[in-house]
């Protein structure tokens, strides 16, 4: 039988395992736009290379080598943030702190659009499960967009027309703007309207294996 010691212990141990995963940095951000290769370090990790739509925890610490950039935006505020090496930075909870040089650009997204971009690491996690046979996508007559309403059309409108202005202000091989419109008609499985979004996505990023899972998987859901 365990000593009234050694049952403390136990216990003592449990709670600060518990308190430990209670204690995880939260999700901040999402990288949105990744070129060369960036490194980060969350706490207690080993470092690890940066990858195109991943999440950003508070308190990460991204180093950016010369001829490198890496664009993070923020759920809270919209805040999003272009660096170019060499630079480093740690990721806060609205906006970064700068470890070594200055964000090239700062941007203010409206909340809508960063609250629709952040769901670009499970809509890319969808379409590589379904390209891979991880789950049925073959499009049927049951999966056929339901009739919009007056308010749900409006929101589709108005995604289109914030995406014009993105598309405007975004570089070439900036895909962000589409990804937004993406994750917006998803929602409404408008996957013919998809379609053209996805292919403007692999003529601006070819090779792009994220952007070639999304062809994929449209693909099969535009099949009769």
């Amino acid at each position: 039988m365990k000593s009234m010691k050694s049952l403390v212990v136990s216990m003592v141990f449990g709670l600060g395992l518990v308190a430990g995963a209670q204690a995880q940095s939260p999700d901040v951000g999402l990288v949105n736009l990744l070129q060369g290769d960036v490194n980060y370090q969350s706490d207690g990790a080993q470092p690890a290379k940066v990858q195109a739509f991943m999440k950003v925890r508070q308190g990460d610490r991204f180093t950016v080598p010369a001829g490198a950039q890496v664009r993070v935006v923020y759920m809270q505020g919209g805040r999003q943030e272009t660096w170019r090496g060499p630079s480093a930075f740690r990721a806060g909870a609205q906006q970064s702190d700068a470890t070594s040089g200055q964000p090239l650009l700062v941007s203010q997204l409206p909340s809508a659009v960063s609250q629709r971009i952040q769901q670009a690491p499970e809509l890319v996690q969808i379409a590589r499960l379904g390209r891979s046979g991880g789950v049925n996508v073959r499009g049927t007559k049951d999966d056929r967009p339901p009739r919009l309403t007056a308010a749900q059309q409006t929101e589709v409108n108005s995604a289109k027309a914030t995406y014009k202005t993105m598309r405007s202000q975004a570089a070439n091989d900036d895909i962000m703007p589409e990804m937004y419109l993406y994750a917006v008609l998803q929602d409404y499985l408008l996957y013919d309207d998809i379609k053209p979004v996805v292919e403007e996505m692999a003529k601006r990023q070819p090779g792009n294996p994220d952007v070639d899972a999304l062809v994929a998987y449209v693909k099969t859901r535009t099949q009769n």
